[in-house]
């Protein structure tokens, strides 16, 4: 019976595939085997047997499952220190008190002219200033201006003494409507004096002549 050269060369070729996926097969296998060596499977069960050795007793590793109320618990406690930690970090720091100057001047300290009044009622202690109550009012029948650039104030040894004001007017309607503010001078500059004296007048005309002298700043 004479093979057919066709049938036979497929069967060659089919048994060579099969020998070569045979042989990369088992390749793998052992390559595979040797990278896992050593890697063990954890122990994960749920219950362990207890032995002894060397006199002691011995408890293995158990698998801990917990409970869904412990992490809820947990998670609210940890969130809560968050928040309280938060809180207090951006907290504004608290402002330090005002302090009343004691001393024997009687206040209010007035000066009036042309109509216009204007008083220091009190001074105080604000951290590193200290800061004097001063209000103004216009009696008289015209607006009058004032550009606060040009409130003089010296102490009882003649020192000039730069002061910030706020709250002041800049036009004093003739209303006779009382306004407050303040003027506040640093303790840095106050470091020797007793008293001080304000000076002020209107802009422009410059027609007021407005002083309060022997004003206690301690």
């Amino acid at each position: 019976m004479r093979i057919n050269s066709t049938v036979a060369l497929t069967f060659i070729l089919l048994t060579l595939m099969f020998g070569a996926g045979i042989v990369t097969g088992a390749w793998g296998f052992a390559i595979g085997r040797e990278a896992l060596k050593g890697i063990t499977q954890p122990d994960a069960r749920p219950t362990n047997k207890v032995g002894k050795k060397n006199g002691s007793t011995r408890t293995s590793d158990a698998l801990v499952v917990l409970q869904e109320d412990d992490i809820i618990k947990k998670v609210k406690t940890r969130l809560n220190g968050n928040a309280k930690s938060a809180t207090a970090s951006i907290a504004p720091p608290k402002p330090e008190p005002e302090k009343q100057v004691t001393n024997s001047a009687k206040f209010p300290i007035v000066s009036q002219d042309k109509g216009v009044t204007v008083e220091v009622s009190g001074v105080r202690r604000r951290g590193d200033s200290v800061v004097f109550d001063v209000s103004m009012k216009n009696e008289g029948s015209q607006s009058v201006k004032f550009l606060y650039s040009f409130l003089n104030i010296t102490d009882e040894q003649g020192r000039v003494l730069s002061a910030d004001t706020d709250g002041l007017p800049t036009e004093l309607p003739p209303n006779n409507q009382k306004f407050t503010g303040t003027v506040s001078l640093s303790t840095a500059l106050l470091d020797k004096a007793q008293k001080i004296s304000i000076q002020l007048t209107d802009y422009p005309d410059q027609k007021l002549q407005l002083r309060m002298a022997d004003i206690p700043v301690k």
